[in-house]
């Protein structure tokens, strides 16, 4: 079987996923327009816009870049191949998900630690008689911070 056809067979399959209850439908219509090809490409052929990564592991003349001899090579394989940015695993809004679930459950835990986990405190906070021994500090005029002076020492 050739890479061609393993390739156009993934893309098919994929496309088949979608059922017919799974469509977005909106009140007006709209006409899509098939993507004109490239007239830079003339014959070369229209490839499905399909990564490496998706391809099975065996049975590719090149193992590591899943490959057959003589294939022709994507428009964009810089962005398909092997090397290419991985194709995520999980759907972005799962991901979003997932992570913000986690971090809930993080803060969450956090919350927890702090107003349930802490013990109260031992003893009562010491109160000193008038109003905090400030006459016997010598009063507020006493304890005041010095003024900042611009004189500099010599």
């Amino acid at each position: 079987m050739s890479s061609l056809r393993l390739i156009s067979s993934a893309a098919s399959k994929r496309h088949l996923k979608l059922l017919p209850q799974s469509w977005r439908t909106y009140a007006t219509p709209t006409t899509f327009k098939p993507q004109e090809k490239d007239p830079q490409l003339g014959d070369y052929p229209d490839l499905p816009w399909i990564s490496n990564q998706e391809l099975p592991a065996r049975g590719w003349w090149d193992q590591q870049m899943r490959r057959n001899f003589g294939d022709p090579i994507q428009e964009y394989d810089e962005v398909l191949s092997m090397w290419g940015p991985d194709t995520p695993p999980v759907p972005p809004h799962k991901a979003l998900f997932q992570l913000s679930l986690a971090i809930s459950a993080f803060v969450g835990f956090g919350f927890l630690c702090k107003y349930t986990l802490i013990p109260e405190r031992p003893t009562v906070p010491r109160e000193y008689p008038y109003s905090g021994l400030v006459r016997e500090l010598g009063g507020l005029e006493e304890n005041k911070a010095r003024e900042e002076t611009e004189e500099i020492d010599e």
